[in-house]
């Protein structure tokens, strides 16, 4: 299936920039970052080595800090040219950048979704933001005070939340959790939107906050996640989470939309604030777990690393990041202002 041509007057088009403090030595883009992004480029990528003259880029994983850390490592050929990011870059890490001679290049390609999902053939689950503070909080702050969390049912989790005024029941079922480990992107998402939410829904941060404690350590003990083995940090990609809800059937695992979609023969997925997550809910801004995603481009590899440039006007294409073309038929919420972010890439570098 032919996606997209490049024309040779295009490509002239796109190519002109400067070129950069070093001579080009390789003639393979070099990408790296985010697992959630990972199978997007890894589509795009394909696509752009099958479709234009230009050689298949090198596609790796490592979550979006890494990437990140990678991108920010300097300038020149040993170097990579691409950070796959499902997490905004801190305001440090482009600090880091700019001091190691790179000046990073945002680029949104579309949204998605953050899904909670556990083994097709277990009970269903409808939760709240609430629910999980609740259950994977390292401790909770009771009578002035942060307590350990000993919870380890989620039928208990649902009695605690209903005595802070969050409604809904939850299955009687032990409290296996696989989360996103640090080094990923959906993590940083995970501990702002999911546990700092239902810490915040439950009342437990203004509990915090009336009890003298500080802002920030309110922010941080709502975010802090056990380390009791009811909660288990996965370093790898989704598939690794996966294989853990193979071997523990009790287990509730945090995916991203894509991947649940590609796996809705092993999954089933729990509503959150009694929205079903989808393309579709995620589009309307009814589902309240979703994100932005990304790629940061290292500025200075423009029109040095062959192809770089028309991989990234490639990337963001009607045909390949737009409403029909295969990342949305793989799950992707086309970005409305995709528009605008094609103008930003032809300007990019100039």
């Amino acid at each position: 299936m032919s996606y997209l041509k490049l024309s040779t007057a295009a490509v002239a088009v796109l190519a002109a920039s400067t070129t950069g403090g070093f001579a080009q030595s390789r003639d393979t883009v070099q990408v790296a970052g985010s697992s959630t992004v990972l199978p997007y480029a890894n589509i795009v990528a394909e696509a752009f080595g099958a479709e234009t003259d230009f050689p298949t880029p090198v596609v790796e994983g490592g979550g979006s800090s890494t990437g990140r850390a990678r991108l920010c490592e300097g300038v020149g050929p040993g170097t990579i040219d691409i950070a796959n990011s499902s997490s905004l870059m801190s305001e440090s890490e482009r600090e880091t950048c700019i001091a190691a001679g790179v000046t990073p290049i945002e680029v949104r390609f579309g949204y998605d979704g953050i899904v909670f999902a556990s083994d097709i053939n277990g009970p269903s689950f409808e939760f709240e933001p609430a629910h999980w503070y609740i259950a994977l909080a390292d401790q909770h702050f009771i009578d002035g005070e942060l307590v350990p969390n000993e919870l380890t049912n989620w039928s208990e989790v649902a009695e605690v939340a209903q005595s802070y005024g969050v409604e809904g029941d939850l299955p009687d079922q032990e409290i296996n959790a696989f989360i996103p480990g640090t080094n990923h992107g959906t993590r940083e998402v995970f501990e702002e939107n999911v546990m700092l939410a239902g810490c915040e829904q439950g009342g437990f941060y203004d509990a915090m906050i009336e009890a003298g404690v500080d802002e920030d350590a309110a922010e941080e003990a709502c975010m802090a996640v056990r380390t009791d083995g009811r909660s288990v940090d996965i370093e790898g990609d989704y598939t690794q989470t996966l294989a853990n809800l193979d071997s523990t059937p009790t287990g509730m695992g945090v995916f991203g939309l894509s991947f649940y979609e590609n796996n809705t023969d092993r999954l089933q997925v729990a509503t959150m604030s009694g929205v079903t997550p989808s393309t579709e809910t995620i589009a309307a801004g009814e589902y309240p777990v979703s994100r932005p995603l990304q790629f940061y481009v290292k500025e200075e590899h423009l029109g040095v690393i062959p192809g770089l440039r028309e991989y990234v006007a490639f990337f963001v294409s009607d045909a390949i990041a737009g409403p029909g073309g295969p990342l949305s038929e793989y799950g992707l919420v086309p970005d409305p202002e995709l528009a605008q972010v094609q103008s930003m890439v032809e300007d990019m570098g100039q």
